[in-house]
């Protein structure tokens, strides 16, 4: 059996309340009352602490070395260095052909006799020339003192004897005549062969250094090349992992509670039956 609930909200004090067990059967319960308002949200709680930063990721690969730029102004001549010790005289090279003969200097000094080289073998005797004529017999020069007598040549040919002439008086010594014409030159004999060459003199010692030559003016820089194409980016380097999530905050404060919503009409009183219990509040009392 099922309990019914009286609700007596005003009632005047020390007066009896009745109930009798032949009220009619209870009516049906009033409906709930609207909703009261939402009550005002409370304040956001604080922010949570942020959470620890996750590792680095990888560096990604390097990229492509992009092309040389072009070459920087050539700096200026650094001062000349110390002359270096003279090296060891090389082997001595072959002989190089014999150059062009060239013009014939003047006649040097007549230098002294040189000792009588011995005697050739004597040579073919030459045609006999034809007998020249007769010179005017000159004045007798002083007599020369008298040379080392040579060996005897091959006698040669006897010429035609010329015309005696008529000796004349002795006159007095005259001064020296001119010279006669020289005669022809007779044909150049056979060129005898060229003796071996003579053993080469030592090396002359190396002259000084001349000094240094002033440096020449620096050519102007030539145009810059074109610029090499850039190389393929590199891979992007992977990602690195997620941080850890940060704590969460402490939850903030409890809003206000909403105003109560009014109450909902009362339903009708249904009677009571027969033998229930009955739960009796006085208000007021």
């Amino acid at each position: 059996m099922s309990e019914t609930v009286i609700v007596v909200e005003q009632i005047t004090p020390q007066v009896g309340v009745t109930f009798s067990s032949d009220q009619g059967p209870q009516g049906v319960p009033g409906g709930t009352g609207p909703t009261g308002p939402t009550g005002a949200t409370g304040p956001t709680g604080p922010t949570g602490a942020t959470g620890a930063t996750g590792p680095t990721g990888a560096t990604g690969a390097t990229g492509a070395t992009g092309n040389t730029g072009p070459t920087g102004p050539t700096g200026s001549t650094g001062p000349t260095g110390p002359t270096g010790a003279t090296g060891s005289t090389g082997a001595t090279g072959p002989t190089g052909p014999t150059g062009a003969t060239g013009l014939t200097g003047p006649t040097g000094a007549t230098g002294s006799t040189g000792p009588t080289g011995s005697t050739g073998d004597t040579g073919p005797t030459g045609p006999t020339g034809a007998t020249g004529a007769t010179g005017s017999t000159g004045p007798t020069g002083s007599t020369g003192p008298t040379g080392d007598t040579g060996p005897t040549g091959a006698t040669g040919a006897t010429g035609a004897t010329g015309s005696t002439g008529d000796t004349g008086p002795t006159g007095p010594q005259g001064p020296t005549g001119p010279t006669g014409a020289t005669g022809a030159t007779g044909a150049t004999g056979d060129t005898g062969s060229t003796g071996p060459t003579g053993a080469t003199g030592p090396t002359g010692a190396t002259g000084n250094t001349g000094p240094t030559g002033p440096t020449g003016l620096t050519g102007p820089t030539g145009p810059a090349g074109a610029t090499g194409d850039t190389g393929p980016a590199g891979p992007t380097g992977a990602t690195g992992a997620t941080g850890d999530t940060g704590p969460t905050g402490p939850t903030g404060a409890t809003g206000a509670t909403g105003a109560t919503g009014p109450t909902g009409a009362t339903g009708p009183t249904g009677a009571d039956a027969t033998g229930l219990p009955v739960m009796l509040l006085l208000g007021g009392m």
